[in-house]
């Protein structure tokens, strides 16, 4: 039986989701999800109560741009489980593989943490920051919104940067992607692009399950 791992963000919509819905606030903005993720194609990649939390939170905080970002770290790092979506446009900007942890797990990532120098992955609310160019080259840092879960990002130097390990080419390899100590490494012909997209404030948002 698979259970879905939320932040606290999450926890409350799961329910509303589940009973009648007879106020038209709720009731349109259920159909407002349910367009968006339909439009999205997004079925069977991400889980429409994972995404119906995002964009949630989304729609009741402010966003410097009309893009949001999920990470479903339940799945294995052998497929894409990382997406960029334009809200305004109704359009997936980009899929990719993301890598996790190295003391999160091999292929799944099963444990997490928001304690420094774990070189776990921590789930939650991100907000992505200001870019820099460091040593994996040009890179974005995060804030971690969510207390207890991530808000040790910056401590712990969480960033989205490119990597070699993260390259497709290293599943073919090994079997899997290599693994980051605890950022969310990007595939390197994809890394720029995607952050000069999301950089200055876009919300992120890192779930996961588990059996």
């Amino acid at each position: 039986m698979m259970r879905f791992i939320l932040p606290s963000w999450g926890l409350g919509l799961l329910g509303l989701l589940t009973l009648s819905i007879s106020h038209p606030v709720l009731a349109s903005f259920k159909d407002d999800v349910s367009g968006l993720y339909q439009s999205l194609h997004l079925e069977g990649e991400v889980s429409y109560h994972a995404f119906a939390d995002a964009y949630r939170h989304f729609s009741q905080h402010h966003s410097a741009k009309p893009v949001m970002m999920l990470i479903d770290y339940g799945k294995p790092s052998t497929e894409k489980r990382f997406w960029v979506i334009n809200v305004k446009t109704r359009n997936v900007l980009f899929r990719s593989y993301v890598s996790h942890g190295k003391n999160s797990g091999n292929l799944y990532a099963k444990t997490f943490s928001n304690r420094v120098n774990s070189r776990q992955t921590s789930l939650g609310i991100y907000r992505a920051a200001e870019t820099y160019h460091g040593k994996h080259g040009y890179s974005l840092r995060l804030d971690g919104l969510s207390e207890g879960l991530n808000d040790k990002a910056r401590e712990r130097a969480i960033v989205i940067h490119g990597a070699d390990y993260a390259n497709p080419a290293m599943i073919e390899l090994s079997g899997r992607l290599g693994r980051s100590w605890g950022c969310p490494a990007l595939p390197t012909d994809l890394s720029s692009r995607v952050i000069d997209v999301i950089k200055n404030g876009t919300f992120i948002y890192a779930f996961s399950h588990q059996a």
